[in-house]
């Protein structure tokens, strides 16, 4: 694919359906869409990994903007797409319906997007970026360490292909393929890309994600959907349920 991204897909046809994974995780969190994407979906249907992330190439410097760049070059031209990005994917979704990249964007879901940073979070944020990466004597331990910077600990075995795709070995040596420095991308200007969308902007999140409120969400002004009973993870912990945000959009 262009760009370099290393990218999972499936299905066939319009509309394009594009999938961008959170902070430290890669595309292969949507594993448990594909099945269902088979029988719900009528297009094509495409997850990279981020810049930086996975099997992606690093950014010398992340901007959110640097990060749209680079997945508007796995979007075929004028494809149509509907984004739905998780977490900093979600921010990354709504940098791409702004048209400076270029791509049509048919609608944007934002789901569990931090939308309220605090200077002590930008601060710790800033700090993670700075440490140099981590080596692990077993891939237990780096496994352990992907599941919590990635959010996933409890929603992921250890041994599951997902685990597998943030983790890089080197001479019997482990740790993240994540590029921390990714960790000081900064917080998003919410207002500003809500404004700028070009495209319908739809803000989910599980009821129990503790990285946002509805009122955080509501202030906004845009539309807004919870999930009961998920958490920040939604579409890892339950597949099926998040994928109902797309039946809003799935026949534009």
């Amino acid at each position: 694919m262009e760009a370099g991204l290393r990218v999972r897909e499936g299905g066939s046809g319009e509309p394009l359906l594009v999938l961008l994974h959170g902070l430290g995780a890669t595309g292969d969190v949507w594993a448990g869409w594909a099945p269902l994407l088979a029988r719900r979906w009528p297009g094509r249907w495409v997850a990279p990994d981020l810049p930086g992330h996975g099997g992606s190439p690093a950014l010398a410097d992340y901007t959110f903007d640097g990060l749209a760049a680079a997945v508007a070059g796995v979007i075929p031209a004028g494809a149509g797409a509907v984004v739905l990005g998780h977490s900093l994917g979600g921010v990354v979704a709504l940098a791409l319906a702004s048209g400076r990249f270029g791509v049509p964007v048919r609608a944007v879901i934002g789901l569990g997007i931090k939308v309220e940073w605090t200077d002590e979070e930008l601060e710790r944020a800033q700090a993670v970026a700075a440490r140099p990466p981590a080596w692990f004597a077993a891939r237990d331990e780096a496994t352990a360490r992907y599941l919590r910077v990635s959010g996933l600990t409890g929603l992921l075995s250890g041994d599951d292909p997902a685990v597998g795709a943030g983790l890089r070995e080197q001479d019997g040596r482990w740790r993240l393929a994540a590029d921390l420095a990714a960790f000081a991308v900064g917080a998003p200007d919410m207002t500003g890309l809500i404004a700028d969308s070009t495209a319908p902007v739809i803000l989910a999140r599980g009821e129990r994600d503790p990285m946002n409120t509805d009122g955080q969400l509501a202030r906004l002004g845009t539309r807004t959907i919870t999930l009961p009973g998920l958490g920040h993870n939604a579409h890892v912990e339950d597949p099926a349920a998040s994928l109902a945000l797309l039946e809003s959009v799935i026949d534009r």
